[in-house]
C-alpha cells in the first residue's frame, strides 16, 4: 500500500493515491491541480523513506474537488454573578482535495 505523510498549513496528513482529504482553504478553482512539496515520509509497502526533515525530490499531486465550510464551532464566554454571557460561532473554510499521484525519485 503506497502512502505518504505531507505537511500543509502547519498540520500533517497521511495520504494515499485515490484518497481525498479536507485541508485549510487553498485559493484555487475547482478542477485545478495542486502540488505538495513537503513530503515528510513515503512508503510503498516494501520500502519506507523518512525525510530529514523532508524527502528530497518527492512530491504529491492532487486536484481540487470542492470548496466549502466546516462544521460550526460555538465559543461561549461566561462570567458568573455579573450577568455577562456572549456566544460566538465560527465556520472554517475548507478545500477538498483528491490525491492523484505520489512520486518519489528512484534511489
Amino acid at each position: 500500500m503506497k502512502f505518504a505523510i505531507i505537511a500543509d498549513g502547519g498540520k500533517q496528513y497521511r495520504v494515499k493515491e485515490g484518497g481525498s482529504l479536507a485541508l485549510e482553504k487553498i485559493d484555487k478553482k475547482e478542477g485545478s491541480k495542486v502540488a505538495f512539496k513537503d513530503v515528510l515520509l513515503y512508503s510503498d509497502g516494501k520500502q519506507t523513506v523518512i525525510g530529514t526533515p523532508r524527502c528530497a525530490g518527492a512530491a504529491v499531486t492532487g486536484s481540487i474537488v470542492g470548496q466549502g465550510r466546516d462544521k460550526k464551532v460555538t465559543v461561549i464566554k461566561y462570567k458568573r454573578k455579573t450577568r455577562y454571557k456572549r456566544t460566538i460561532g465560527h465556520r472554517q473554510m475548507r478545500t477538498r482535495v483528491k490525491i492523484d499521484t505520489i512520486s518519489v525519485p528512484v534511489q
